[in-house]
């Protein structure tokens, strides 16, 4: 790895796919994901479960009823991958659940075998069960669960080992870039492009929760042309206007992070979006995918009552009896637009009435021979 260069993929590597399947193509439950595709609406559950499986549930629930794409959970080798120092610091706070930052976050996990047991649960309700894995023992310890995709989270954008390994699996990568510098999410992307094509590279900014001026929305577009690749964004705000903002500018994957309340304990919680929250995200994106359109220009028949009613036509601007010859200075518009307009004004311009025609009438073809 060390020999790897610094720098932007080179323009010919950067052509991305432009959707991915989750899970197997055109297998029960797998979801396409990118363009053309229905936004991917990922339920950030994290540790908001507070280490126990019932609020787990619950958060499915509440991520299933509000018409969330999925679920993603948090796995780590807390031991492995805290100093001594850290583990064993003592931590005294109000949303604590260990004396120790070891203990704390050893309390917050949950075991391979209680991920497979939300995995089933998740399934059951309709929508796909995701996970961050921080690590390559908690990589190894979700592998039998046969993940559709994998999360990194934008701390491990160096870390280059899981990275490799999640390479090799070959299942699509979603990967958060907000501690990552220029050069490092580079690199990751080069690393990871060794192995496959598969990804999504996610704005987020690491700040919790995240000022709205501090979103930076337009970082997505300037990944799509720096990359190519499929984009969206992890959404720390504690709102819901930046998540379907980004679905306007093309992200086709966002994350919030939810919770049954956020005056529970723990120090995600007070970010996250409560079922109201969650619903209205859900609501608004797909409200805001149907009024995109597909970006065909022109009159649409829909629009015809209205135009109907209120375009002009063209009307004689005066008495006309029959026999006489129409003159274009003869032309008037009025509504309603059901008649002839005016660009096709030839079609009556110089031929001869068939009767006597009063001034403002809305003129037709019939009228003149």
């Amino acid at each position: 790895m060390s020999s790897m260069t610094a720098g932007p993929p080179a323009p010919e590597r950067a052509i991305r796919p432009k959707t991915i399947s989750f899970g197997p193509p055109g297998g029960v439950g797998s979801i396409a994901v990118g363009d053309g595709q229905p936004c991917c609406i990922v339920a950030e559950i994290g540790q908001n479960h507070n280490g126990d499986l019932g609020i787990a549930r619950k958060l499915i629930d509440m991520a299933a009823l509000c018409g969330a794409s999925a679920v993603k959970f948090q796995k780590r080798d807390v031991d492995g991958e805290l100093s001594v120092e850290l583990r064993d610091k003592p931590y005294d706070n109000e949303n604590s659940f260990g004396a120790t930052y070891g203990e704390h976050r050893r309390f917050l996990e949950f075991s391979a075998e209680q991920h497979r047991e939300l995995q089933a649960y998740t399934a059951g309700k309709g929508i796909l069960y995701l996970c961050t894995v921080c690590d390559l023992v908690s990589l190894e310890e979700m592998a039998p669960l046969d993940l559709p995709a994998y999360k990194v989270a934008s701390r491990d954008m160096t870390n280059w080992p899981l990275l490799a390994a999640l390479g090799r699996l070959g299942r699509p990568i979603v990967l958060s870039t907000g501690m990552g510098a220029e050069q490092e999410v580079d690199q990751a992307l080069e690393l990871l492009s060794r192995y496959h094509d598969q990804f999504i590279l996610l704005q987020c900014t690491s700040e919790y929760p995240c000022p709205t001026e501090h979103v930076n929305l337009r970082a997505m577009q300037s990944y799509r042309r720096r990359y190519g690749c499929l984009v969206g964004m992890s959404d720390h705000t504690a709102g819901i206007m930046p998540a379907i903002a980004a679905a306007v500018l093309g992200a086709c994957y966002v994350e919030k992070h939810i919770t049954l309340s956020r005056a529970m304990r723990g120090s995600d919680h007070a970010g996250s979006l409560e079922m109201e929250g969650l619903r209205r995200v859900v609501s608004y994106i797909r409200q805001v995918e149907i009024a995109m359109g597909d970006g065909s220009l022109g009159f649409k028949p829909w629009m015809g009552r209205a135009r109907d009613k209120l375009a002009k036509s063209l009307s004689s601007k005066r008495d006309l009896e029959a026999g006489d010859v129409l003159r274009e200075e003869d032309l008037e518009l009025r509504c309603p637009g059901s008649g002839v307009p005016w660009p096709r004004r030839e079609c009556l311009v110089g031929k001869r009435a068939r009767r006597s025609i009063a001034k403002h009438t809305i003129l037709a073809p019939g009228d003149f021979e």
